[in-house]
Protein backbone atom coordinates (compact mmCIF):
# COMPACT_ATOMS: atom_id res chain seq x y z
CA UNK A 1 0.00 0.00 0.00
CA UNK A 2 1.61 3.03 -0.95
CA UNK A 3 2.18 5.93 1.53
CA UNK A 4 0.21 9.54 0.47
CA UNK A 5 2.93 12.04 -0.68
CA UNK A 6 1.59 14.34 2.21
CA UNK A 7 1.72 11.56 4.76
CA UNK A 8 5.42 10.61 3.67
CA UNK A 9 6.68 14.72 4.10
CA UNK A 10 4.93 15.25 7.07
CA UNK A 11 7.41 11.93 8.29
CA UNK A 12 10.44 13.11 6.96
CA UNK A 13 10.11 16.62 8.06
CA UNK A 14 9.38 15.22 11.97
CA UNK A 15 12.37 13.05 11.52
CA UNK A 16 14.28 16.18 10.77
CA UNK A 17 12.89 18.41 12.78
CA UNK A 18 13.96 15.59 15.79
CA UNK A 19 16.97 15.14 14.48
CA UNK A 20 17.66 18.78 14.36
CA UNK A 21 16.79 19.11 17.89
CA UNK A 22 18.70 16.13 19.33
CA UNK A 23 21.94 17.48 17.09
CA UNK A 24 21.34 21.17 18.76
CA UNK A 25 21.17 19.15 22.44
CA UNK A 26 24.46 17.18 21.77
CA UNK A 27 25.75 20.46 20.34
CA UNK A 28 25.00 22.71 23.59
CA UNK A 29 26.28 19.94 25.94
CA UNK A 30 29.51 19.13 24.00
CA UNK A 31 30.10 23.16 24.13
CA UNK A 32 29.14 23.27 27.43
CA UNK A 33 31.36 20.40 29.12
CA UNK A 34 34.12 22.48 26.80
CA UNK A 35 32.93 25.71 28.62
CA UNK A 36 33.98 23.70 31.91
CA UNK A 37 36.86 22.28 31.38
CA UNK A 38 38.66 25.84 30.78
CA UNK A 39 36.71 27.41 33.98
CA UNK A 40 38.61 24.10 35.41
CA UNK A 41 41.84 24.92 33.86
CA UNK A 42 41.89 28.24 35.24
CA UNK A 43 40.68 27.45 38.19
CA UNK A 44 43.87 26.02 39.36
CA UNK A 45 46.36 28.91 37.02
CA UNK A 46 47.50 32.13 38.20
CA UNK A 47 46.32 34.76 38.91
CA UNK A 48 44.33 33.96 41.77
CA UNK A 49 41.84 36.78 42.05
CA UNK A 50 41.25 36.37 46.11
CA UNK A 51 39.60 39.84 46.11
CA UNK A 52 36.82 38.90 43.59
CA UNK A 53 36.15 35.00 45.43
CA UNK A 54 35.96 37.39 48.95
CA UNK A 55 33.33 39.30 47.42
CA UNK A 56 31.42 36.81 45.31
CA UNK A 57 31.23 34.46 48.71
CA UNK A 58 29.66 37.56 50.48
CA UNK A 59 27.32 38.11 47.54
CA UNK A 60 26.33 34.30 47.01
CA UNK A 61 26.65 33.30 50.64
CA UNK A 62 26.08 36.02 53.36
CA UNK A 63 23.67 38.14 51.22
CA UNK A 64 21.69 35.28 51.00
CA UNK A 65 21.90 33.83 54.67
CA UNK A 66 17.81 35.76 55.79
CA UNK A 67 16.03 33.81 53.27
CA UNK A 68 17.96 30.43 53.59
CA UNK A 69 17.48 30.92 57.55
CA UNK A 70 13.56 32.07 56.77
CA UNK A 71 12.61 29.25 54.62
CA UNK A 72 14.93 26.33 56.10
CA UNK A 73 13.00 27.23 59.28
CA UNK A 74 9.05 27.72 57.71
CA UNK A 75 9.71 24.09 55.39
CA UNK A 76 11.43 22.45 58.66
CA UNK A 77 7.83 23.52 60.59
CA UNK A 78 5.61 22.45 57.71
CA UNK A 79 7.24 19.17 57.37
CA UNK A 80 7.12 18.26 61.03
CA UNK A 81 3.63 19.40 61.12
CA UNK A 82 2.59 16.96 58.47
CA UNK A 83 4.72 13.91 59.32
CA UNK A 84 3.54 14.51 62.78
CA UNK A 85 0.10 14.02 61.53
CA UNK A 86 1.13 11.00 60.49
CA UNK A 87 2.89 9.25 63.04
CA UNK A 88 -0.16 10.01 65.43
CA UNK A 89 -2.03 7.78 63.59
CA UNK A 90 0.74 4.80 64.50
CA UNK A 91 1.51 6.23 67.72
CA UNK A 92 5.03 7.19 66.66
CA UNK A 93 5.11 10.45 67.14
CA UNK A 94 8.29 10.08 69.18
CA UNK A 95 9.91 9.83 65.88
CA UNK A 96 9.19 13.10 64.17
CA UNK A 97 12.57 15.00 64.91
CA UNK A 98 14.59 11.70 63.40
CA UNK A 99 12.42 11.97 60.73
CA UNK A 100 12.20 15.34 59.64
CA UNK A 101 16.10 15.71 60.83
CA UNK A 102 17.24 12.54 57.92
CA UNK A 103 14.87 14.34 55.02
CA UNK A 104 15.95 17.52 55.69
CA UNK A 105 20.00 16.33 55.77
CA UNK A 106 19.62 14.22 52.39
CA UNK A 107 16.98 15.65 50.56
CA UNK A 108 15.28 18.69 51.35
CA UNK A 109 18.02 21.43 52.51
CA UNK A 110 20.46 20.34 49.33
CA UNK A 111 17.48 20.85 46.76
CA UNK A 112 15.41 23.80 48.17
CA UNK A 113 18.66 25.81 49.03
CA UNK A 114 19.75 25.10 45.42
CA UNK A 115 16.48 26.24 44.21
CA UNK A 116 16.67 29.58 46.41
CA UNK A 117 20.07 30.22 45.23
CA UNK A 118 19.55 29.44 41.76
CA UNK A 119 16.65 31.95 41.99
CA UNK A 120 18.69 34.74 43.97
CA UNK A 121 22.09 34.22 42.86
CA UNK A 122 22.28 32.55 39.53
CA UNK A 123 20.08 34.78 38.14
CA UNK A 124 21.60 37.94 38.92
CA UNK A 125 25.20 36.34 38.34
CA UNK A 126 23.37 35.90 34.18
CA UNK A 127 22.17 39.32 34.27
CA UNK A 128 25.12 40.96 35.07
CA UNK A 129 27.10 38.97 32.86
CA UNK A 130 25.38 38.88 29.34
CA UNK A 131 24.94 43.16 30.23
CA UNK A 132 28.30 42.82 29.65
CA UNK A 133 28.03 41.23 26.98
CA UNK A 134 25.53 43.02 25.11
CA UNK A 135 27.11 46.21 26.10
CA UNK A 136 30.79 44.18 24.69
CA UNK A 137 32.45 44.49 28.01
CA UNK A 138 33.56 41.24 27.65
CA UNK A 139 34.74 42.00 24.57
CA UNK A 140 36.65 45.15 25.95
CA UNK A 141 38.34 42.65 28.43
CA UNK A 142 39.56 40.65 25.99
CA UNK A 143 41.08 43.24 24.21
CA UNK A 144 43.15 44.10 27.26
CA UNK A 145 44.34 40.54 27.58
CA UNK A 146 41.84 39.77 30.53
CA UNK A 147 40.53 36.03 30.13
CA UNK A 148 36.55 36.47 30.90
CA UNK A 149 36.59 32.77 32.30
CA UNK A 150 39.08 33.73 35.10
CA UNK A 151 37.84 37.23 35.79
CA UNK A 152 34.24 36.44 36.34
CA UNK A 153 33.31 32.30 35.87
CA UNK A 154 36.15 31.27 38.04
CA UNK A 155 35.73 33.35 41.34
CA UNK A 156 31.60 32.72 41.30
CA UNK A 157 32.34 29.24 41.21
CA UNK A 158 34.94 28.83 44.08
CA UNK A 159 32.57 30.95 45.90
CA UNK A 160 29.45 28.86 45.00
CA UNK A 161 31.87 25.55 45.88
CA UNK A 162 32.38 26.94 49.68
CA UNK A 163 29.40 28.50 50.40
CA UNK A 164 25.97 26.36 49.08
CA UNK A 165 27.66 23.56 51.77
CA UNK A 166 27.96 26.47 54.72
CA UNK A 167 24.21 27.38 53.69
CA UNK A 168 22.84 23.99 53.76
CA UNK A 169 24.00 23.25 57.02
CA UNK A 170 21.85 26.69 58.53
CA UNK A 171 19.53 25.39 56.30
CA UNK A 172 19.43 22.01 58.32
CA UNK A 173 19.96 23.57 61.79
CA UNK A 174 16.64 26.28 61.52
CA UNK A 175 14.73 23.43 60.16
CA UNK A 176 15.43 21.33 62.64
CA UNK A 177 15.04 24.11 65.55
CA UNK A 178 11.28 24.46 64.01
CA UNK A 179 10.74 20.52 63.96
CA UNK A 180 11.61 20.66 67.66
CA UNK A 181 9.37 23.82 68.63
CA UNK A 182 6.84 21.98 66.83
CA UNK A 183 7.24 18.65 68.33
CA UNK A 184 7.05 19.95 71.83
CA UNK A 185 4.29 22.49 71.47
CA UNK A 186 1.75 20.61 69.29
CA UNK A 187 2.32 17.29 69.49
CA UNK A 188 3.46 17.36 73.55
CA UNK A 189 6.69 15.39 72.59
CA UNK A 190 9.58 14.90 75.49
CA UNK A 191 12.51 16.64 74.48
CA UNK A 192 14.76 13.84 75.58
CA UNK A 193 13.15 11.61 73.97
CA UNK A 194 13.03 14.09 70.68
CA UNK A 195 16.89 13.72 70.74
CA UNK A 196 17.39 10.81 71.78
CA UNK A 197 15.16 9.16 68.84
CA UNK A 198 17.40 11.86 66.37
CA UNK A 199 20.46 10.51 67.86
CA UNK A 200 19.98 6.96 67.30
CA UNK A 201 18.56 7.29 63.54
CA UNK A 202 20.24 10.53 62.26
CA UNK A 203 24.04 9.43 61.35
CA UNK A 204 26.76 11.66 59.91
CA UNK A 205 26.60 9.86 57.22
CA UNK A 206 23.11 11.37 56.38
CA UNK A 207 24.54 15.17 56.83
CA UNK A 208 27.73 14.39 54.51
CA UNK A 209 25.06 13.32 51.82
CA UNK A 210 23.49 16.73 51.77
CA UNK A 211 26.84 18.46 51.96
CA UNK A 212 28.04 16.42 49.04
CA UNK A 213 24.80 17.54 47.05
CA UNK A 214 25.46 21.36 47.80
CA UNK A 215 28.97 21.04 47.03
CA UNK A 216 28.02 19.60 43.42
CA UNK A 217 25.00 21.88 43.10
CA UNK A 218 26.90 24.67 43.74
CA UNK A 219 29.07 24.14 40.82
CA UNK A 220 26.21 23.41 38.50
CA UNK A 221 24.35 27.14 39.62
CA UNK A 222 27.71 28.89 39.25
CA UNK A 223 27.94 27.50 35.56
CA UNK A 224 25.44 27.37 34.22
CA UNK A 225 24.44 31.02 35.24
CA UNK A 226 27.89 31.83 33.51
CA UNK A 227 27.68 29.94 30.66
CA UNK A 228 23.94 31.67 29.95
CA UNK A 229 25.55 35.54 30.61
CA UNK A 230 28.16 34.71 28.24
CA UNK A 231 25.91 33.72 25.36
CA UNK A 232 23.53 36.67 25.71
CA UNK A 233 23.33 38.72 23.02
CA UNK A 234 20.20 41.43 21.54
CA UNK A 235 20.67 43.95 24.00
CA UNK A 236 18.04 44.23 26.57
CA UNK A 237 15.81 41.10 25.44
CA UNK A 238 18.44 39.12 24.90
CA UNK A 239 19.28 39.73 28.74
CA UNK A 240 15.64 38.92 29.91
CA UNK A 241 15.99 35.67 27.91
CA UNK A 242 19.27 34.66 29.09
CA UNK A 243 18.29 35.17 32.55
CA UNK A 244 14.79 33.38 32.26
CA UNK A 245 16.80 30.50 30.26
CA UNK A 246 19.73 30.38 33.31
CA UNK A 247 17.12 29.69 35.92
CA UNK A 248 15.10 27.23 34.09
CA UNK A 249 17.90 24.93 33.51
CA UNK A 250 19.34 25.47 36.69
CA UNK A 251 16.05 24.04 38.06
CA UNK A 252 15.17 20.99 35.98
CA UNK A 253 19.65 20.23 36.08
CA UNK A 254 19.51 20.02 40.00
CA UNK A 255 16.71 18.33 40.20
CA UNK A 256 17.73 15.61 37.31
CA UNK A 257 21.45 15.45 39.15
CA UNK A 258 19.43 15.09 42.53
CA UNK A 259 18.05 11.79 41.44
CA UNK A 260 21.44 11.07 39.90
CA UNK A 261 23.63 11.52 43.30
CA UNK A 262 20.53 9.92 45.67
CA UNK A 263 20.96 6.74 43.44
CA UNK A 264 24.36 6.65 43.59
CA UNK A 265 24.25 7.42 47.58
CA UNK A 266 21.96 4.66 48.15
CA UNK A 267 23.30 2.02 46.32
CA UNK A 268 27.20 2.42 46.76
CA UNK A 269 26.47 2.92 50.50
Amino acid sequence: MAVPRSLSNLMIQSITGIGHVVTGLIEGLGEFLVFVGRAFRELFSRPFRLRLILQQMQFIGYESTFIILLCGFFIGAAVSLQVGTIFVLFGAQSMLGAANAKALARELSPLMAGFLIAGRAGAAITAEISTMKVNEQIDAMEAMAVDPISYLVVPRMVASFLMLPLLVALFNLTGQIASLMIALNIFDIDQGVFFDKMARIVTWRDVWSGLEKAFVFGGIISLLACRYGLEASGGAKGVGKATTNSVVMMLLTLLSVDFVITYLQIVWK
